[in-house]
């Protein structure tokens, strides 16, 4: 399959890289591993199972590291697959739908380790600013089954069946390597994780591509290794961060202002329950800087084509 590659992105993914790469070798496609400054063994793992490692000495991200792997990847199709995703069957059923007409790439079912499909977070549909907003007033988690939420998270498609989305889960996503050249490569800006895949699906399909799921591709996925080591501070300023670039990218000047509102809104009713139950004011320290980004895209004052806004909270 020497036309087939395979991107790993790591960080601090030792304990759970060795069945990844196990599954992902018996595949017959070239394998790299992008390890974006790990403080375990990752990249030492890896090495002794036999696949290529690039080792980075800082965190580029994950986008970054994407693009790292596909420029030493001279292949064709293109697959991104999470350290804690283990593939159960073949790439031949991405591979064939990346060759449909118009076909940008193609994501496959993603099982949780009780083997029910993950619905809800493998498909999805692009985020509207009243998406945005629901999440970021925390009332989709309220209410869940709203007719929004319901067709955001896909949670009443036919999974048994292939079908043309909006964005198959960057956890388990093939790429014909044309498309990635062609928008120029995942934007490095999502820095360092969250809402990069969205952007780079949602760029393909305004170039009137078409992104595929595929049921006959089967990986049973784990889920959050590394974003659960992150600290509080860090989580909120990543995640707000990334929904912030999003919406100031794709929405027009009154949808930026819904999600910027719903930010700030959601982060002081957070922030005061949060400090209340937490006897403490680390939650203040938080999303008072989440505000203050939140303002800061509001009113016009980040330059969203540089990663700088994001050093400071590195």
């Amino acid at each position: 399959m020497t036309d087939t590659g395979i991107v790993i992105v790591t960080h601090n993914s030792a304990a759970a890289i060795g069945p990844c790469l196990d599954a992902a070798l018996r595949t017959g496609a070239e394998v790299v591993v992008v390890d974006n400054a790990s403080s375990d063994r990752t990249g030492e793992v890896a090495a002794r199972i036999g696949v290529r490692v690039i080792l980075n000495s800082t965190n580029l991200g994950f986008a970054g590291a994407v693009n790292q792997g596909f420029s030493v990847l001279n292949c064709t199709y293109i697959l991104l697959l999470n350290p804690d995703a283990v593939l159960q069957s073949s790439l031949e059923p991405l591979r064939a739908a990346c060759e449909l007409p118009q076909a940008a790439g193609a994501g496959g079912l993603l099982l949780d380790l009780e083997e029910k499909p993950q619905v809800g977070f493998m498909v999805r549909k692009f985020p509207t600013p009243a998406v945005l907003a629901l999440e970021a007033l925390l009332l989709n988690r309220a209410w869940a089954r709203n007719p929004i939420n319901r067709a955001y998270r896909g949670l009443e498609l036919d999974y048994s069946r292939s079908q043309i989305v909006d964005q198959p889960a960057g956890a388990f996503l093939m790429i014909r390597r044309t498309i990635w050249e062609e928008l120029g490569g995942f934007d490095e800006g999502f820095w360092p994780v969250w809402f990069e895949d969205v952007d780079f699906c949602r760029r393909a399909v305004h170039r009137q591509y078409h992104w595929y799921f595929v049921p006959e591709a089967v990986a049973k996925h784990t889920g959050a290794h590394s974003i659960s080591k992150l600290t509080l501070e860090k989580r909120l300023i990543y995640w707000y961060g990334s929904l912030l670039r999003y919406s100031a990218k794709h929405f027009h000047p009154m949808g930026r202002g819904v999600a910027c509102a719903a930010v700030v809104v959601g982060s002081i009713l957070r922030m005061w329950s949060e400090s209340v139950l937490q006897r403490s004011l680390k939650p203040v320290a938080a999303y008072s800087k989440v505000i203050v980004l939140a303002a800061r895209y509001f009113f016009g004052r980040v330059n969203y084509s540089k990663l700088s806004v994001f050093g400071l909270y590195q």
